[in-house]
């Protein structure tokens, strides 16, 4: 008597299926330890009342799937945002990507709607990257909201040293309704980027035009020179970059200039399977200590003088500032950044510690992240991050608004 029944070959079990659906439902608690002296609080929170702690309950849910049949592929990625803190709660829906994609062959592909290139080989920073929004350097794995582009991609192989290249022009509209915070509106924007791999190295070069914003060229490259040590890099240009700054005596200046930029990196996958990553960023369009310096000394006698009679404009000329370049994340020229991570230290499965840093070597001030993951539970992931702040005064970390974050990310895929 047999127990086992006959197996029955189903093909439709091997069969690619036309759609994939899925995403990940998120829970992020954050504790802030404030900083009261610091410049950016008096900023935020001159008109307000706080103790030495602020806590935030973070949910978010992205959804993304696509569908195919034939040549042609839609993709969508959307996110829902949940957040509570000292002003309430707030929700946000935004559409991240969603685009029409057609394969008319195996060399070419053409795409259109809104979409995040992910151009640039760097980590943490990207000043190549003309067509996508900035990395949040503490976490530059998250998604990002692209902008609506058509596009196509022509690949071609061969056989010598020139063993790949593409060719990948960008238009990318700007008028009211579409794309309204990618620069200047009414323009029609053309983009590019020429990639090849030489021998064993990817090279990029890229370009931006069109009116929306002043004209940009890059270059970027990424090399392994043993299977386990990569080392990459980035180099950028922006014709006539202005950039608003303040000047000691609390007037606002405005200088323009061709701004380069550049990053250089490395990446080691050591035998214990420790990773360690550092770059180092030159921002062009950055400000001086000086010019950071000038700004702080700008909020602080806008707040004495808020203290003083009650008139707030000078806060709110700093905050328009802010908003101009100021209060962009390191706003600064010259930063190095590191990450170590350690895959299953003592053979705990699924469990990877981290220590991830940005030093300012302009001011001397950083930020400490030490972090612990686990994925050792089907589809769920944990993550408890610290974020420790280090700097004087008016230095970039020294005047933020906090000097720690704890947070806890819980997340679940599927």
């Amino acid at each position: 008597m047999s127990w086992a029944e006959d197996y029955k070959f189903d093909i439709s079990e091997t069969e690619k299926k036309p759609y994939t659906l899925g995403g990940y439902a998120e829970f992020r608690p954050l504790l802030f330890g404030l900083d009261s002296d610091s410049s950016l609080y008096k900023l935020k929170y001159y008109n307000q009342e706080f103790g030495h702690t602020q806590s935030e309950a973070n949910f978010r849910l992205l959804l993304e799937g696509s569908y195919e049949k034939g040549m042609a592929r839609l993709f969508a990625r959307a996110v829902t945002d949940l957040q509570n803190n000292y002003q309430g709660g707030s929700e946000k829906t935004q559409l991240y990507e969603g685009f029409l994609s057609l394969k008319p062959s195996s060399s070419l592909t053409m795409e259109a709607g809104k979409k995040n290139l992910k151009w640039g080989k760097g980590y943490a920073w990207n000043p190549v990257a003309f067509l996508d929004r900035p990395k949040n350097p503490d976490d530059p794995e998250l998604p990002l909201e692209g902008f609506v582009v058509a596009s196509s991609d022509y690949i071609k192989s061969f056989d010598g040293p020139l063993k790949t290249f593409s060719f990948t022009p960008v238009l990318v509209p700007v008028t009211d309704g579409i794309n309204e915070d990618f620069g200047s509106k009414n323009n029609l924007n053309l983009a590019g980027k020429l990639y090849f791999l030489y021998y064993d190295t990817d090279l990029d070069l890229i370009f931006l035009s069109g009116g929306s914003k002043t004209p940009r060229f890059g270059f970027d490259f990424s090399r392994n020179l043993t299977t386990n040590f990569e080392v990459h890099g980035e180099m950028a240009t922006i014709q006539d970059y202005r950039k608003k700054f303040i000047d000691p005596q609390g007037r606002i200046r405005e200088d323009q200039s061709n701004a380069w930029s550049y990053l250089l990196g490395l990446r080691y996958l050591s035998a214990q399977d420790t990773t360690y990553l550092f770059e180092y960023y030159r921002n062009g369009t950055g400000f001086s200590s000086q010019e950071m310096k000038n700004y702080f000394s700008f909020i602080n006698r806008g707040y004495d003088l808020y203290r003083s009679t009650g008139n707030d404009s000078q806060l709110r000329q700093a905050a328009n500032l802010s908003e101009a370049g100021y209060g962009r994340l390191n706003p600064m020229q010259n930063y190095l950044y590191f990450r170590i991570s350690q895959k299953d230290p003592f053979d705990i499965l699924y469990f990877t510690p981290a220590l991830t840093g940005i030093y300012n070597l302009d001011d001397n001030s950083f930020t400490l992240s030490p972090e612990l993951l686990f994925t050792g539970w089907t589809n769920w992931e944990f993550r408890l991050k610290g974020g420790w702040i280090v700097g004087g005064s008016y230095s970039e970390f020294g005047e933020r608004q906090n000097d720690y974050r704890i947070e806890l990310r819980i997340r679940y895929y599927f």
